[in-house]
């Protein structure tokens, strides 16, 4: 993994790979490369680290062509280096791959054993090598690639070129690996994720698995693996190009942290009915019966997203009066859970591609549970594989630690539980009707919060040094201190723990001391004396508190080192709000040490293997 491009056309592929491949840097990678028919020869070029370097080893040659392809890799296999890098090279064979070969082990000493010499540490390589011994057997292109195909264990997105068929691309996908097409005059395009190729053309294919396509300048042929002609329809994207640029903010995060009103607005969109005192999952339905029947709801996710399941949990077992378990998707199969038709199994992924959640929904689906998706991606694979899907309207998120994407995903799964909970009868409309309203009002509230950002800044200059951090939260505030202790971590490679406030003298107490911050959430809600309980706890052994409080609460400020003020929202979207201080004292700390916040080392924005 991580990014792919192509190129099939009349104009020179250089530019539209290196632009594309811009477009994808928000995925995380740590090396880079292209390749590109010159008229005579398939010449590669790859550097490790960021596509600047790439770019300036590129400075000064002109690479015509008007057939290429380019990827971003993120390592799975062999350490980050330009011998790892992608396009991998067999004899006439060119690729690029994303996704992971499971058996590429056994295939690899199979090459060897035939005299194949293998030069790099990657499961990618093995496949050019296999691709060019079937070449070798079947001198047709497509055929050579179906062939090799059929050996591979595992997932892949494929894009394969062949000198001695130089004028296409043949792509090939099966597993969790995204693949898109998008089609212009006389010229087709390959990518891994829509802002690669939005520029150019907005008519895309969204290939499945076993799919296998020719790209030519004619256009594009869809096979299966044994041959036949498959029909895949092509989608209108309407997303704007624009809205993958800063918009005036130094960097993407920050942009993403100041455009959760507007994108929380646009996943409450049509679906709050506040007069009726109901809620339209655009058209999604429930029986009374059916629920009454499901005897547990499971919420499967991976990192960010299963913060929100947590939050999810709490929200649906109150509101609505179902069991909730959940679930790291990546053990979720592998517990061998107990799943049937009476099982509601609910995936929630970013980016609709994260294996292990699509392994976890596929399990559901095979026992027979009912998947609810919430997605933010439309035609991603999970979204297409669910029986229904909750898109979170968040839009593009580029930078690679998640912020709008969770809140919105908090509030897509608020919406869902105050759903189950009118159809159960569990909440009524005049129930249903005052939480919409303090729904409706998140967004302006999330507005009001952000005005601290200036105070969370000041807070961050004081403790950005800090060697670790402990977030404290009790009740649905606990996943919220999880979520900001992952934020802190992911970008600013400081040691962060997340902990429930109660188990805090349970072993946590033991590292507080006058080094240690501790940010407790303390919000006025049914648990607040406990909390401030915790926080005299820390204060009495000299650590540093760093309080998010309810606006108006004077008293705390005589106990906490620092105070962060949100608005008051009601026992659960009150996390939403908590939620965004952290975001910021994250953003903040990172860009005072100076990492690379957007894409921050070793993460991937979208992980497509296991």
């Amino acid at each position: 993994m991580c990014g792919i491009v192509g190129y099939v056309g009349k104009e020179q592929a250089k530019q539209r790979l290196l632009d594309g491949l811009a477009r994808l840097e928000y995925r995380g990678y740590d090396s880079a490369g292209i390749a590109i028919f010159d008229g005579s020869a398939i010449t590669t070029h790859r550097a490790q680290g960021k596509l600047i370097g790439l770019r300036n080893s590129l400075d000064g040659k002109s690479l015509p062509g008007c057939v290429g392809l380019g990827h971003t890799r993120w390592a799975t296999h062999g350490k980050p280096s330009e011998i790892n890098a992608h396009p991998h090279r067999a004899g006439k064979i060119v690729l690029v791959h994303n996704g992971i070969i499971e058996n590429y082990r056994t295939l690899r000493e199979r090459m060897r054993a035939i005299g194949r010499k293998i030069v790099s540490e990657t499961d990618t390589e093995i496949v050019a090598h296999l691709i060019d011994e079937e070449y070798a057997r079947h001198a047709d292109f497509m055929s050579a690639v179906r062939a090799a195909c059929r050996e591979l264990e595992g997932s892949y997105a494929l894009g394969v070129m062949n000198e001695s068929d130089p004028e296409r691309i043949i792509v090939a996908k099966n597993g969790g690996s995204p693949i898109i097409l998008g089609l212009g005059e006389q010229e087709v395009f390959l990518a891994s994720d829509i802002p690669a190729i939005l520029p150019y053309t907005r008519k895309m294919i969204f290939l499945e698995d076993g799919d296998f396509a020719e790209l030519s300048r004619a256009g594009v042929k869809i096979l299966d693996i044994d041959g036949n002609a498959v029909v895949r329809s092509s989608k209108q994207i309407q997303w704007d190009p624009v809205a993958a640029e800063k918009g005036g903010f130094d960097r993407f995060m920050q942009k993403e942290i100041f455009e959760q009103p507007r994108a929380i607005t646009d996943t409450i969109g049509t679906r709050a009915l506040e007069e009726q005192g109901d809620v339209d999952l655009d058209g999604i339905t429930f029986t009374k019966e059916e629920l009454e029947r499901c005897r547990r709801i499971y919420l499967v996710a991976c990192g960010t997203a299963w913060h929100a399941c947590l939050v999810g949990k709490y929200m649906i077992e109150q509101i609505a009066r179902v069991p909730v378990e959940v679930d790291l998707a990546s053990e979720f199969r592998y517990r061998h859970p107990i799943l049937d038709d009476k099982c509601l199994v609910i995936p929630v992924s970013q980016s609709g591609e994260t294996a292990d959640t699509l392994a976890a929904l596929r399990e559901g689906k095979r026992h027979g549970a009912r998947v609810l998706a919430v997605c933010n991606v439309r035609e991603a694979t999970i979204a297409r594989e669910s029986d229904d899907v909750v898109y979170t309207q968040a839009g593009p998120e580029i930078g690679v630690a998640s912020t709008k994407a969770f809140t919105t995903q908090v509030v897509s799964l608020y919406l869902i539980a105050l759903k189950l909970a009118r159809v159960k009868g569990t909440l009524g409309a005049t129930e249903v009707r005052q939480a919409l309203h303090e729904l409706l009002a998140l967004p302006r509230l999330i507005e009001a919060t952000l005005q601290v950002d200036t105070k969370v800044r000041e807070i961050a200059q004081k403790y950005f040094r800090a060697q670790d951090f402990l977030f404290l939260g009790r009740g649905v505030m606990y996943p919220i201190a999880l979520e900001g202790a992952l934020k802190l971590k992911e970008i600013s490679y400081i040691h962060a723990e997340g902990y429930a406030a109660g188990e805090m003298k349970h072993g946590p107490i033991a590292l507080i001391d006058e080094k240690m911050p501790v940010v407790v959430i303390a919000e006025r809600g049914p648990v607040y004396d406990k909390v401030i309980s915790n926080l005299e706890e820390v204060v009495s052994r000299d650590g540093k508190v760093i309080a998010i409080a309810t606006q108006g609460d004077e008293s705390i400020v005589e106990k906490a080192s620092d105070v962060i003020y949100i608005p008051y929202l009601g026992s659960h979207l009150a996390a939403v709000l908590a939620t965004i201080p952290l975001q910021l004292l994250a953003y903040h700390v990172a860009t005072l040490k100076g990492t690379d916040v957007d894409q921050p080392r070793n993460l991937a924005k979208s992980v497509t293997v296991e």
